[in-house]
């Protein structure tokens, strides 16, 4: 099968890249490896005029390369990570002569570069034992820029440093961390060396670290049953917060440390919300609220929504009003259809939780349910005020639209529904609700529940 010349060098930069015959092949489809590595061949031999440049043979620029030139290239290429094409253009020479060039280098040491046949076994073994000072103090430094390479790509890695990190900057944790991600390649004095630290306190840190987590194991064991009631919903403040009530001192980054070691990660996927949005079907209300959530007493103002669960067995719709004193769902109703029964019976309960001369606000989206006539009508007998975002801006309604991201996250996205029907859904989704107020702690509530929270500030008014 005959191929063009945009073929093949096609195929041999492939090879380049891929260091692999048989992923070329699979890559480009043609040709056979026996092929490939005929071209590779032909590539490396001298007299050949090619695409990219044309090798000439003069005394300066002999048909073999000197020993120093094949060093120097092969550092250059696989130790300081220049690309091998700029390399082979910059010394006159193929990219696949410098790919020969190391295989020769692995297989055989120094001795493969040089311009004579290659030493048999025997041979080999004999001058191995005899290799030159000078043979010896290259591969140590040839060694030594390896670990210095291996040590930036740990501070990385690690630490999170930046590439170009003074290692002498550095913390003496952050060395002993270094140290022992690459103590299983190098020696340890030749770590220790390169990162300017001595062996005691080297040895000082590894203790203190062993320590440390010794006592962040020792803490995980009281947060685990902290992590595992909040139905896996807490993070570290709050459970930093749960801590503090039992006269546990420790500090929220120590809590965070030992819940990263214990693996306890709070669930938070990304999930599409329920519309209710039917148009403009009666004149909309100003936004009173205009995003001021603050409330200094309850009972000021409440927001409203609707969200969905979807199930295996159908949808259910929970409607709630929250109180922005507390951020907590003074009542709600759970149904299997958005329909206007299910916001007008929790407005109903919501009314009968009032004291005489209590009217909030009731802030709302632009859905449907709040803006026919049935909704409208039990406002004025109520003598409730209406607020209403503006068309297509969450934000106006975000503290209702965070509490149903809380609701998500702790309760519905975290476990796995595909065998619970939407009866036995509801029921715990009551039980969650029940919870939210009564016993799950807030930090913005100084680590109360919103009962707990609210039970203090009607405690503190005057009779």
């Amino acid at each position: 099968m005959h191929f063009t010349e945009d073929q093949i060098a096609k195929a041999l930069e492939t090879f380049h890249d891929l260091k692999s015959a048989t992923k070329v092949v699979r890559k480009l489809g043609y040709p056979s490896t026996k092929q490939l590595y005929k071209w590779i061949k032909k590539e490396g031999q001298p007299h050949q005029e090619r695409k990219h440049h044309r090798i000439i043979n003069t005394p300066e620029h002999p048909p073999h390369a000197p020993f120093n030139v094949k060093l120097e290239a092969i550092r250059r290429c696989y130790e300081m990570g220049e690309p091998m094409i700029s390399v082979a253009k910059d010394i006159g020479y193929t990219y696949a002569s410098i790919y020969y060039w190391y295989q020769d280098y692995k297989k055989y040491g120094l001795m493969g570069l040089q311009n004579k046949p290659r030493p048999t076994k025997r041979k080999l073994e004999k001058e191995k034992d005899l290799s030159s000072e000078d043979a010896k103090a290259l591969n140590e430094k040839i060694r030594s820029l390896q670990l210095e390479v291996d040590i930036l790509k740990e501070t990385l890695n690690i630490i999170k440093k930046d590439p170009g990190v003074d290692l002498s900057a550095l913390r003496n944790r952050e060395k002993t961390q270094l140290v022992n991600a690459l103590r299983n390649r190098y020696k340890l004095r030749d770590i220790l060396l390169a990162l300017g630290m001595s062996r005691s306190v080297y040895y000082y840190n590894v203790k203190h670290l062993n320590d440390r987590n010794n006592k962040d194991l020792q803490l995980l064991k009281e947060l685990v049953p902290i992590f595992d009631e909040s139905n896996k919903t807490y993070g570290y403040r709050k459970i930093h917060s749960e801590l503090s009530k039992t006269g546990k001192k420790v500090s929220e980054k120590v809590v965070r440390r030992a819940m990263k070691l214990g693996n306890l990660i709070v669930y938070k996927p990304k999930k599409l919300k329920y519309s209710s949005y039917k148009g403009e079907i009666t004149p909309a209300v100003p936004n009173i609220l205009n995003r001021n959530f603050h409330a200094d007493a309850p009972n000021q103002k409440w927001l409203t929504d609707i969200t969905e669960f979807p199930l295996h067995d159908g949808k259910v719709y929970l409607s709630p009003i929250i109180d922005c004193f507390d951020g907590a769902p003074v009542c709600w109703t759970i149904g299997e259809s958005p329909d206007a029964t299910l916001v007008d019976e929790m407005l109903d309960k919501a009314v009968a939780t009032l004291h005489e001369g209590e009217t909030p606000i009731i802030h709302t989206d632009r859905g449907s349910h709040y803006r026919w006539p049935g909704w409208i009508e039990r406002m004025k007998k109520y003598g409730l005020t209406r607020s209403m975002s503006r068309k297509g801006y969450t934000p106006d309604n975000a503290a209702c639209e965070g509490f149903f991201g809380i609701l998500k996250n702790e309760f519905f996205y975290s476990r796995n529904w595909g065998k619970v029907d939407k009866e036995e859904f509801k029921v715990e989704l009551e039980k969650y609700l029940e919870w939210f107020c009564t016993k799950r702690i807030k930090v913005r509530l100084n680590g109360m529940s919103p009962m707990d929270y609210r039970k203090l500030y009607l405690d503190k008014q005057p009779v």
